[in-house]
């Protein structure tokens, strides 16, 4: 077998060397050292770390069709997105320059793009209470310039300003996800919050924890991934408890002019044997006018 295996294609070990390394793809590959417990655990975390930023490149896909399907934000929090995208820049750029390997922080960057279009989307439909069509050309051009000004000030920081700014992200993280927290209860619905992007963050989180402990092991990240794991999990159970709220809600609301087909077919038994008489609108007799012969005339009220 080991004859296969040291002789596979060119492309495929230099694949393979790129992602494990030569010395853990020698091991595990090539004499099929299947004991090597170092290797298992680097390869492991490098096959997670992969399929993470993967799933990262589409988490949010379906909050943004929820979004453009519905043409609402209903029950998305404006402060959660700001704060949790500023935590996914920050992230981003302070791994990129401690030159961490990008699967051990690739999906912050794909976050990061994915949640600034969903904050642009949410100042672009606003709750009923909140609609200002004048002002919403001017927030989004605001918007979109602190957005720039945030990715271009985060590149040029230093690195020790950078680090600071990491220690940072966990009480952003946590202030990003209490408006959101608080808002699903006060409404007793979590509105147009995607399912899917929740569950993704909860397991994403988890194999976070395991990536970052085996190849990076810097403890300012695994904490900042420990309180988004906690964080997430409580916005995974709102949605297991407000689930379905919405639809009893407007099940629950009759909508002026509009009849269910039970009662259009009774309206129509109804309405059969019946005549409708439509009497054409006269002009008025004029007062006191009389005819040529002397005699009024008075019209019969039947």
């Amino acid at each position: 077998m080991t004859a296969i295996t040291q002789n596979l294609p060119r492309f495929i070990s230099d694949l393979g060397i790129s992602i494990i390394g030569e010395k853990c793809y020698s091991s595990l590959v090539e004499n099929l050292n299947v004991g090597d417990v170092d290797c298992l655990k680097y390869s492991l975390s490098k096959g997670l770390g992969i399929g993470i930023v993967v799933g990262g490149s589409v988490m949010k896909v379906p909050q943004l069709l929820l979004i453009l399907s519905g043409r609402s934000a209903r029950g998305l929090s404006l402060p959660a997105y700001v704060l949790e995208t500023l935590a996914y820049a920050i992230t981003t750029a302070y791994s990129y320059r401690n030159e961490f390997p990008f699967s051990t922080y690739g999906e912050n960057l794909f976050l990061t793009i994915q949640n600034t279009i969903i904050t642009l989307l949410i100042i672009y439909f606003p709750s009923p209470s909140l609609r200002n069509v004048q002002a919403i050309g001017p927030q989004l051009a605001i918007a979109s310039a602190a957005s720039v000004s945030s990715a271009v000030a985060l590149y040029m920081f230093p690195k020790d300003i950078l680090s600071l700014l990491q220690m940072a992200t966990l009480p952003l993280s946590l202030f990003s996800k209490l408006p959101q927290i608080t808002q699903n209860a006060r409404a007793e619905s979590t509105g147009q919050l995607s399912a899917f992007a929740v569950i993704s963050q909860i397991v994403g989180c988890l194999a976070r924890l395991f990536t970052t402990a085996t190849e990076v092991g810097d403890l300012i990240v695994t904490a900042g991934f420990a309180l988004a794991l906690v964080l997430n999990l409580v916005l995974g159970v709102q949605m297991w408890m407000y689930w379905g709220s919405d639809q009893r809600e407007d099940s629950g609301k009759t909508q002026i002019g509009s009849l269910s087909e039970k009662e259009k077919v009774e309206w129509a038994s109804e309405r059969q044997g019946r005549v409708d008489v439509v009497v054409t609108p006269k002009s008025p007799v004029p007062r006191h006018t009389a005819s040529p012969s002397g005699r009024k005339w008075a019209r019969k009220v039947d």
